[in-house]
């Protein structure tokens, strides 16, 4: 990956961020995710999927223009 793709990657991703309604939620949820994966459970991959969803449906709320 040349530099000047990387560049354009990492606009591309802060821009889709920064249209997003509750950045910070998303950030959160990600990380309960990947800590989730980490720490065994009873019910194997039940409390992955919903914490998977809720990650998906928080990054699809968009901000809306006024």
């Amino acid at each position: 990956m040349s530099r000047a793709d990387g560049n354009t990657a990492r606009k591309g991703l802060t821009g889709w961020f920064e249209s997003l309604r509750f950045p910070i939620l998303v950030i959160i949820a990600a990380v309960l995710f990947v800590a989730d994966m980490l720490v065994p459970d009873i019910l194997p991959f039940v409390d992955e999927i919903l914490l998977a969803l809720g990650t998906v449906m928080l990054s699809r709320f968009k901000r809306r223009d006024a």
